[in-house]
């Protein structure tokens, strides 16, 4: 979906959100009140200088409107790997972006994510998925590390990865497979202004990845295991 057609239907009582340089920043307005909207576009690689900004507009919302929600769209294809980018320390920005999230959460605000794109490594780990629930589109790319990334780093032949991912979601990139982990809470489909409106509606949970995850068969022993270590048990 066009970025403009999705905050055309997102946010059909207007909006006014800027795009510069594919990192979006503005507010908009829905039935039940303003929003603050921040995101990426066009697969961005997401380096320093975004990650500031985002994190500069999530500061100056929570700061004048502390249980104003933060809607994220996320459209990125990762971290950019510039050598300028790994020089300034590039996990350092991407965790003030993460803490200033974490800041907005503590004060009240609501955070909402929705991949329309793609969502991909540091680029999605330190903004989309740091939101209290994480959407998207039928058509979105939801991955963490491609698997010939991850036979590089896990020392495991392509092959068996390949084999794993057609039984485990853990293993397998696709936006259905991380609903099936819990990752994401749903799929959009229809009307969108109604979908976010009832995200934003919906009671505050706490972490239930891992309960969705056992639900819907994605993963069988994260909840189990994750309780057996908070009750202290060997």
């Amino acid at each position: 979906m066009e970025l403009k057609t999705l905050l055309d239907a997102l946010f059909p009582q207007g909006h006014a959100i800027a795009i510069e340089d594919h990192v979006l920043t503005g507010s908009a307005t829905t039935a039940t009140g303003e929003v603050t909207v921040i995101g990426t576009a066009d697969k961005l690689e997401v380096g320093v200088d975004h990650a500031l900004k985002l994190a500069a507009t999530v500061l100056a919302s929570t700061r004048a409107h502390p249980q104003r929600p933060i809607v994220m769209l996320v459209d990125t294809a990762g971290q950019r790997l510039a050598r300028r980018d790994e020089l300034l320390g590039i996990n350092g920005y991407f965790a003030h972006l993460a803490k200033a999230l974490d800041l907005a959460r503590t004060r009240g605000a609501r955070l909402i994510s929705l991949v329309y794109g793609e969502s991909v490594s540091g680029g999605f780990l330190s903004f989309g998925l740091m939101a209290d629930a994480v959407y998207a589109l039928p058509e979105a790319q939801v991955r963490v590390m491609d698997l010939r990334a991850m036979a590089r780093v896990t020392k495991q032949p392509l092959e068996k990865l390949q084999a794993l991912s057609k039984s485990s979601p853990v293993f397998a990139p696709g936006v259905e497979n991380y609903v099936a982990m819990g990752a994401v809470r749903a799929i959009w489909d229809g009307d969108l202004a109604q979908a976010l409106l009832d995200a934003l509606a919906a009671p505050v949970e706490g972490d239930t990845r891992r309960a969705l995850a056992a639900e819907r068969g994605g993963r069988t022993l994260a909840l189990d295991i994750s309780a057996a270590v908070a009750a202290g048990h060997d």
